[in-house]
Formats: C-alpha cells, sequence, structure tokens
C-alpha cells in the first residue's frame, strides 16, 4: 500500500504563481510513476502531469509552459510548481502514482486539494 498526502493548496488571483507538494509513504519502492490530476466542477478528473522513476515529464497541453513537475526520489515526493495561473485551472488537484503490484500495477490517489484562482 502507498498513501498520499497533498499540500500547497489555496486561493490566488489570475497570474500568481502555487507550488503544490505531495509526499508518499507506505511501499514506495514499488512506485513507478507519480504525478497530478485535477477535477473541475461538473468535468472529468483530467491528467495535469507525471513523471517517471526516471524524470521523464508529461504534461498536458493546457499547462506546458506553465507548469513544470518535479520528483525527489530520496524523499519521495512530487512537486508541481504553478505559474501564470488562469481562472481555467481552478479544479481539486489530486496526486497520483502507479506502484508495482503483482501480477501488474495499481493506482493510488492522494485526498486532493482545492487550487482557486479567482480576481
Amino acid at each position: 500500500q502507498v498513501q498520499l498526502v497533498e499540500s500547497g493548496g489555496g486561493l490566488v488571483q489570475p497570474g500568481e504563481s502555487l507550488r503544490l507538494s505531495c509526499a508518499a509513504s507506505g511501499r514506495t519502492s514499488s512506485i513507478l510513476i507519480m504525478g497530478w490530476y485535477r477535477q473541475a466542477p461538473g468535468k472529468q478528473r483530467e491528467l495535469v502531469a507525471t513523471i517517471t522513476n526516471s524524470g521523464t515529464t508529461n504534461l498536458a497541453d493546457s499547462v506546458k509552459g506553465r507548469f513544470t513537475i518535479s520528483r525527489d526520489n530520496a524523499k519521495n515526493t512530487v512537486n508541481l510548481q504553478m505559474n501564470s495561473l488562469e481562472p481555467e485551472d481552478t479544479a481539486v488537484y489530486y496526486c497520483y502514482a502507479n506502484g508495482r503490484q503483482y501480477p501488474g500495477t495499481r493506482v493510488y490517489w492522494g485526498q486532493g486539494t482545492q487550487v482557486t484562482v479567482a480576481s
């Protein structure tokens, strides 16, 4: 089992920045990929960014150039630096991990942290 705890959400104005952090605990050695998804009211959960153990990143087109994902494998943390925030970024952001669990893999989710961008 892997547990994920997010921090860093809040209310900001358009154009401002926020940094989200997620700490993993438990069977962290099984984790292959970590990242962030988000869900806005009335919409499906969507990928924001992911990063593999080797540092390969994948970002949604809507956040490229504004968001950066980083990972500290030694500390089992993943961070999302969000710059130039827009009202459309308002959502609950969920930390995500995909880890090995025989015979395949298993997905884990954090409890979510609210990000609100409004003037």
